[in-house]
This record gives structure tokens, C-alpha cells and sequence, in this order.
């Protein structure tokens, strides 16, 4: 099924992105940058972040330590430093 008519991505393609990256994708944005793409009229965002959730499956609300999509540091680890978080200007 074609999900961004713009750049005529179909939902395979955004599942494989979110299959073969290396870093987690979690936003529109990040899969459009996978494909080489940009944002056009913006409209298919909701169902692009639908079909990530689906893909990443349990790991799209939080991931757990070990997942191959966290990047969160395990607690239990004393070698890693710890997590840096910024804040989102409001």
C-alpha cells in the first residue's frame, strides 16, 4: 500500500527502514531520511508513526535493556556512562 504519495513510499519500504537501520526510528523524519527522502505535504506522518510502532512492536513504547533498539544504559552496567538527556525547548 502507497503511504506517502509524495515520494511514493509504500508501507514495506517503511517497515524495511525500520528493519535495517542501526539507530532506533521512531519518527516520521528519521524514515524519510533512511529512504533518502524529505517531507513533502507532511499528511501521511500519522500513518508513517503507526506502521513504526507496528514494526517495532513491544519495543516502540520503551525499550529494555539488551533490545537492539534501546539506547537507554542498563542499570546493572558500571562501565557505561550514564544516559544524557536534553531538554525540548517549550
Amino acid at each position: 500500500m502507497i503511504v506517502c504519495s509524495c515520494n511514493v513510499l509504500s508501507d514495506d519500504d517503511i517497515r524495511a527502514a525500520v528493519a535495517e537501520s542501526d539507530d532506533a526510528v521512531r519518527h516520521a523524519k528519521q524514515v524519510y531520511g533512511c529512504l533518502g527522502c524529505n517531507a513533502e505535504c507532511g499528511r501521511c506522518a500519522r500513518t508513517i508513526k503507526t506502521i513504526i510502532d507496528e514494526a517495532l512492536g513491544p519495543c516502540a513504547q520503551s525499550c529494555c535493556a539488551g533490545c537492539p533498539h534501546s539506547h537507554t544504559v542498563a542499570a546493572n552496567d558500571e562501565t557505561s556512562e550514564p544516559a544524557q538527556f536534553a531538554l525540548a525547548a517549550c
